[in-house]
């Protein structure tokens, strides 16, 4: 029987197929890169809760993905690697500027009630 092998990027380029996969991957993509920037910087989790004025379990939880608590958080940690965030609001789809309606204006003495004579 064959066998068959990947390296990790075909693997990965593989899995990014699956909706859900890619779905998961992307929203852990904050999480690796905050832990990686550490890990580079030579920092422990310890020394950067000590930085940030935390608990060591709380930088885990932000490194594994779900410790997210706030903006202000984020932004202690990334003080503390001597990093920024930077956050990004875009559309999904780009669509065309929503056509505004001609404005209408009355002419002088318009909408004034006549008089009727008899």
């Amino acid at each position: 029987m064959p066998q068959y092998t990947f390296t990790h990027q075909e693997f990965l380029q593989q899995q990014l197929q699956d909706p859900a996969f890619r779905a998961a991957y992307e929203a852990l993509a904050p999480a690796y890169e905050l832990k990686r920037l550490r890990i580079l910087k030579k920092i422990s989790q310890a020394e950067l809760a000590r930085r940030v004025g935390t608990k060591q379990p709380s930088i885990a939880r932000l490194e594994s993905g779900y410790g997210f608590r706030n903006l202000t958080f984020l932004k202690k940690v990334a003080d503390a690697l001597d990093a920024t965030v930077e956050i990004r609001i875009t559309p999904k789809k780009l669509t065309a500027a929503p056509k505004t309606k001609p404005r209408v204006t009355r002419a002088a003495g318009a909408g004034k009630k006549k008089k009727l004579r008899t």
